[in-house]
């Protein structure tokens, strides 16, 4: 997956301004090229988990189509914690055909990875920032 320099602070930006709760939201594309950030409200307000509202995913999807995009990722921050996927995570990642990025803020550093996970599994990781 390729993701613009410009689609990378942005997704930086959301993630500080949303801190200390998770930031979270799609990547849309064509192929395997981002070209923007769809940013979702997490409705559980939490730092150490997120949840998209059902209605907020299926204006996403609907928004994607209108504009002849696709879902390429799921992304999301971890204010505290590294980038890689939590247990949680792994367990809630349930869709094969996208990605899963998760940007980390810990450290002052971001850091940005996205993975492909099957059946609970890391089966690849990508380095993206």
């Amino acid at each position: 997956m390729k993701i613009p320099q410009n689609v990378i602070d942005e997704l930086i930006a959301q993630a500080r301004k949303d801190a200390p709760d998770e930031s979270c939201g799609y990547l849309l594309g064509t192929g395997d090229e981002v070209t923007e950030n769809y940013w979702m409200e997490n409705v559980d307000h939490s730092s150490e988990h997120f949840s998209f509202a059902p209605k907020d995913q299926f204006v996403a999807l609907r928004y994607a189509r209108e504009h002849g995009l696709k879902i390429i990722a799921n992304w999301h921050s971890h204010p505290a914690s590294p980038s890689r996927p939590s247990q949680e995570d792994l367990r809630l990642a349930n869709d094969p055909t996208i990605r899963y990025a998760i940007l980390s803020l810990m450290g002052g550093e971001p850091k940005l990875n996205s993975f492909k996970i099957l059946n609970g599994e890391v089966v690849d990781r990508e380095v993206h920032l």
